[in-house]
């Protein structure tokens, strides 16, 4: 059997899908690493929608993906950008999604890390330089705060997200300082704190008071340095490997950098004679099966297994995450369902349209020589569906 799959010259070429799945069985936690997939979450195609109402989701679907994710012995990264925080999740949804992912987390014994941010907070407007968040650096800290317990009383380990409205509002690095001393002087148990960088979200351009990378390096370090024993660790998703070993190297003992760098994670999470990366990935939603059984390699010293394994699918993350990387979402729902762990390709938002056809099909080509496919024939065939639909002549 074979698929035509359009090009992006607006050609046809032909592909034939491969007959067996590179099958990887569950198992227990990785060791070697401390390792978190940030989940999707499933949206409800039956619910009667309109475009400015808020996300509905297939609570059913959404939960048994992360279970998908914790019996491979990874952990689950909710309500993170992957999940569509910012991009059609309003944080009701999300403190929803955070309370039944981590009773579901404590149900199957899996580790669960939850995102907490700002996002409940509406009407600011940086390209002008208007502050309207009601209270200023009071109301983004308050903000962070009923999120904040929204995460530690579900039992989950809290991700201090990047906000979008601090970027907006802050006048220089001592504002960050401010927001951040406060947040981790009342965290009951050690955080992530989370550096995401413009490329996923250009709301956070000039994120710790400035554009200049070094400098802002300086007050991200500044606010871990100040706060011994409340930083689990640091996520870094700037897509520049050079930076985050420097940074890695800089980090007091004890602090994990979590590598959220989607194009270079084989060669940061492997490490070097100075140290390495524990991880922290979108890219492990879709990858999850494969990264387990790579990652288990390293378990058992095998950093060239390990390698082999992981090194073939920087192909496939490299083109999930091309520019505008922040449309990467599109591109892990489509193989959720061509992988069997959803039935539909919808997204909340509708933001299944956010990325091209072309851009679908190579995603299902890479993906389909890679083996990730539970069941080949289920993926060509749901592909086919989609061809149809677009008018793809067979």
């Amino acid at each position: 059997m074979t698929v035509r799959l359009p090009a992006a010259d607006g050609t046809l070429r032909t592909y034939e899908p491969r007959a067996e799945p590179l099958s990887v069985a569950p198992g227990a936690p990785v060791t070697s690493r401390t390792v978190f997939a940030a989940a999707h979450v499933v949206a409800d195609p039956y619910a009667d929608l309109s475009p400015d109402s808020p996300a509905a989701l297939d609570w059913d679907a959404t939960l048994a993906f992360r279970r998908h994710l914790w019996s491979h012995g990874l952990g689950v990264a909710e309500a993170m950008d992957t999940a569509q925080r910012g991009m059609g999740l309003d944080w009701a949804g999300a403190a929803e999604l955070i309370r039944r992912s981590a009773a579901e987390a404590k149900a199957v014994g899996g580790r669960i890390a939850c995102g907490v941010g700002t996002d409940q907070l509406t009407g600011t407007d940086r390209a002008t330089g208007a502050d309207r968040i009601a209270g200023g650096l009071a109301g983004i800290r308050a903000a962070y705060e009923e999120q904040l317990a929204v995460a530690e009383e579900s039992g989950a380990q809290a991700i201090l997200m990047a906000s979008r409205a601090l970027a907006a509002t802050a006048r220089g690095p001592e504002d960050y300082l401010e927001v951040y001393g406060r947040l981790l002087r009342q965290c009951a148990e050690p955080v992530v704190l989370h550096w995401l960088g413009p490329m996923f979200d250009p709301a956070l351009e000039g994120y710790w008071g400035t554009t200049d990378l070094d400098a802002a390096t300086e007050v991200f370090l500044d606010v871990v340095a100040a706060h011994p024993g409340k930083v689990d660790g640091v996520k870094i998703s700037l897509l520049d490997a050079r930076r985050e070993t420097g940074l890695r190297r800089r980090l007091p003992p004890g602090v994990r950098c979590y590598t959220g760098d989607d194009f270079h994670y084989p060669e940061l999470i492997a490490g070097d004679d100075q140290g390495f990366s524990h991880a922290l990935l979108g890219v492990f939603d879709p990858l999850g099966p494969t990264a387990a059984r790579a990652l288990r390699a390293l378990d058992a010293g095998d950093t060239a297994g390990f390698r082999e394994l992981l090194d073939p699918t920087v192909e496939l993350s490299r083109h999930l995450f091309q520019s505008p990387t922040r449309f990467y979402k599109t591109g892990v729902v489509l193989l959720a369902w061509l992988s069997g762990h959803q039935t539909h390709f919808t997204m909340v938002g509708g933001l299944q349209s956010a990325r091209s056809l072309p851009h679908l099909a190579r995603a299902y080509e890479l993906a389909d020589s890679l083996g990730l496919f539970p069941d080949p024939a289920l993926a060509e065939d749901r592909m086919k569906t989609l061809l149809d639909l677009y008018g793809v002549p067979r």
